[in-house]
C-alpha cells in the first residue's frame, strides 16, 4: 500500500451513462483529503495535470463557491485554455464546477468530482454533464481520453509520493 500501482496505470474507466453525460472512475492509492489537495491547489496541480512538453503556464484557482479556476498551455504556438466556475465544495469529498474549453465556448459542461475513500484508496469519479449528445459526443471525439489516462496516471505518482512523506 502507498506505492505507486503500475497496474494502475492507464487504468481509468470512462463510460457514457447517458447521451450527454462522461465518466470518468479511477482508483488512487492515497486518502481522498491528498487527492482532494492535489486536484486544488495550483503548485500541485501543475506537477500532474499537462505533459512534459506542454506544461501548464496558467493555474488559477479560487476554491470557494462562485469562485473561478483556469489552466492554460502552450500548444504549437497557440494558447489552449479551460476554465469555470465552482458550484458546490465539500472537501474531500465533492467538488462541482462549470467547464469551458476556450476554444469551443459554447459546449460549457459542468463536472461533478467524488472521492469516495475505502481502507487507504480512493476512488476518484468525475461525471461531466454537457448540454448536448453533439458536444459530449465532440469532447469524445477530443482525444482526452488517452491525455486524461497519462495526467491521472501523473496524478497517481503525486498522491502516493506525498502519502508516503
Amino acid at each position: 500500500m502507498n506505492q505507486p500501482t503500475e497496474s494502475r496505470f492507464g487504468s481509468a474507466v470512462v463510460t457514457l451513462p447517458t447521451d450527454t453525460q462522461i465518466q470518468i472512475t479511477r482508483v488512487f492509492d492515497a486518502p481522498a483529503a491528498i487527492v482532494f489537495e492535489a486536484w486544488t491547489t495550483p503548485d500541485l496541480v501543475r506537477r500532474w495535470w499537462g505533459t512534459d512538453d506542454h506544461p501548464l503556464t496558467v493555474c488559477e484557482i479560487d476554491l470557494r463557491v462562485g469562485g473561478d479556476w483556469r489552466y492554460a498551455m502552450n500548444m504549437d504556438g497557440a494558447e489552449l485554455g479551460w476554465h469555470g466556475t465552482y458550484q458546490a465544495i465539500s472537501e474531500p469529498n465533492q467538488l462541482v464546477s462549470s467547464e469551458v474549453f476556450e476554444g469551443y465556448p459554447d459546449g460549457e459542461a459542468v463536472n461533478s468530482l467524488t472521492l469516495d475513500e475505502a481502507e487507504g484508496t480512493t476512488t476518484l469519479t468525475v461525471v461531466v454533464q454537457h448540454r448536448t449528445k453533439e458536444n459530449r459526443d465532440g469532447h469524445i471525439a477530443s482525444g482526452m481520453e488517452a491525455g486524461m489516462q497519462r495526467t491521472l496516471d501523473q496524478l497517481d505518482i503525486l498522491t502516493v509520493e506525498w502519502s508516503r512523506s
